[in-house]
């Protein structure tokens, strides 16, 4: 008789428990308490005209005229809270921006990848493709990532003023050749004792006009 009780009270345990979590998913709506990854960038209690472009939702008018002031109506994400200028809770308002598209940005309102696979030293200039992304205070009409050629622009740490130096001190041993990485035309300048000069003086102009760069193809800085 007791070896019967003791699998009846167990089967009732269970469903009591089973009952308590039913009940508390009911109550909590099944929803989930993940917290989006946009929150992150979102500050908590700060202006709502202020917030990043990833917290918000506005409904944009891609027919407005290009460089004229304009203003869209914006609504936080869930999980976002802002306040107005009085301080008080906010879910809905408005944006003022310029109306234009975000690749037509002026350079500092937006993050390119760079290169370092490509000639800054060339003519005519190369250019390389590059990612570009929209700073997060910034707001702007379509894609916040877009592709855009920009001039390779990179340095490799090379200062002209050394270079200028050494060619003038030094150019007659190829010194200023091979501090830019260049060891072919290093060696033919030290065993030539500079094109008898000629060379060393053709250096010193070509170096201080900044036609002769380093050999990676980056910028003196």
């Amino acid at each position: 008789m007791a070896g019967g009780v003791r699998p009846l009270r167990g089967l009732r345990a269970l469903c009591r428990v089973l009952l308590f979590v039913s009940q508390f998913c009911i109550l909590s709506g099944g929803e989930s308490t993940e917290i989006p990854p946009y929150v992150m960038k979102c500050p908590s209690n700060g202006l709502c005209s202020r917030l990043p472009a990833d917290c918000i939702d506005c409904t944009t008018n891609f027919s407005c005229i290009y460089g004229k002031p304009v203003t869209f109506d914006c609504a936080v994400k869930p999980s976002v809270t802002c306040v107005d200028q009085d301080f008080k809770s906010q879910k809905n308002f408005i944006i003022n921006m310029t109306c234009r598209f975000c690749w037509q940005l002026p350079e500092t309102d937006y993050e390119c990848t760079n290169s370092t696979s490509c000639m800054t030293v060339s003519c005519p200039r190369q250019r390389y493709p590059a990612n570009c992304t929209v700073r997060d205070h910034v707001h702007c009409l379509g894609n916040r990532t877009f592709p855009k050629m920009l001039y390779c622009n990179w340095t490799g740490g090379y200062k002209w003023s050394t270079a200028l130096a050494l060619s003038i001190t030094l150019g007659g041993f190829g010194a200023d050749r091979f501090y830019l990485g260049q060891w072919r035309e290093g060696l033919g300048k030290l065993f030539s004792f500079g094109g008898l000069g000629i060379w060393t003086l053709i250096d010193v102009l070509l170096i201080g006009v900044g036609y002769v760069g380093p050999a990676d193809g980056s910028l003196y800085i």
